[in-house]
């Protein structure tokens, strides 16, 4: 990856889900040094501030009476859609959250800004969860539960925006799956997501299955978002995350993984969801997930710095 001008935005969302906390994410990325880390690699950087999310207050009545917070979060799926095509021409967005109900709107505003770049769309799924729950099929209500299924255009989204561009299924990869609920596994059964989950990198490792992808992306000249939840990682190292699972993504995988992104050049956006600051132990969680943000945009295995959190 070049020399590339890097925008933050900030999206402190904390309505996908019940348990509070990650709203305070923006913040914590932003005191762990996310600027200066990428600044230091040579990029440009503009934090842009916070998104506020637009008000809405005529939601349609679902008949899920579990769905939690549907106003609020079509209204941040709104402003957000909108900040994605707003930054998408100036540079590379990085959307900081935020639970992972941001992507309803980070990923379809970069859709829409790849379909007016005649390009087509890839969308890295590094998370715990599918996230392919629809509001009439999620059990808990949770709609940081959700995104994946609403930007390729799965039925079940009303009152939400219309999608400009929706997203292929064929275009969408998850990588590091542990919990995947019988609605959701039931769904990406009938499509062609391709899945690698924690057995599958624990047999092949991580490097096949992303390559594999890289390759059909780099094929078409596609542009790729790269949504990384914290629980991708394993709570051991990455603690601050309300939906810790057992048995993630090692710290070397996370750096493979971004080190193999940031030499196929194709990244184009990057969502960094779901940290709860207030679970975090002395930072440790952010300051990981702006180290990865470093080797996604280039810094190398000998460049790393030594922290110290005694």
């Amino acid at each position: 990856m070049e020399q590339t001008h890097i925008i933050l935005i900030g999206a402190p969302m904390d309505s996908g889900k019940r348990r509070r906390g990650c709203l305070m994410g923006p913040d914590a990325y932003r005191t762990a040094g996310i600027a200066e880390a990428i600044s230091e690699l040579g990029h440009s950087v503009t934090d842009i501030g916070n998104v506020v999310p637009d008000r809405v207050t005529d939601v349609p009545v679902l008949k899920n009476p579990q769905v939690h917070a549907l106003a609020e979060t079509i209204g941040w799926t709104q402003a957000l859609m909108r900040s994605a095509q707003e930054a998408a021409p100036k540079g590379l967005p990085i959307f900081l959250g935020g639970d992972h109900a941001l992507a309803l709107g980070s990923v379809a505003g970069m859709a829409a800004h790849a379909q007016a770049q005649g390009r087509p769309q890839f969308v890295l799924w590094l998370d715990a969860h599918s996230d392919f729950h629809t509001p009439e099929t999620t059990g808990s209500g949770n709609l940081h539960g959700t995104p994946v299924a609403y930007v390729t255009g799965q039925p079940g989204f009303d009152g939400f925006p219309a999608l400009p561009a929706p997203v292929p299924t064929e275009n969408v990869c998850m990588i590091g799956l542990r919990s995947v609920d019988g609605a959701e596994k039931a769904a990406l059964e009938r499509l062609d997501v391709s899945l690698a989950d924690m057995r599958t990198i624990d047999e092949v490792g991580i490097t096949a299955p992303l390559t594999a992808f890289l390759n059909r992306v780099a094929a078409v000249n596609g542009m790729l978002h790269v949504s990384l939840d914290v629980d991708f990682l394993d709570p051991t190292i990455a603690p601050a995350v309300g939906t810790t699972v057992p048995g993630g993504a090692t710290v070397r995988e996370g750096h493979l993984v971004m080190e193999l992104l940031h030499d196929s050049g194709l990244v184009t956006s990057l969502d960094l969801v779901e940290l709860n600051p207030f679970l975090d132990d002395r930072g440790k969680t952010a300051s990981l997930m702006v180290d990865l943000t470093a080797s996604l945009l280039g810094r190398r295995i000998f460049d790393r710095p030594t922290r110290s959190f005694a």
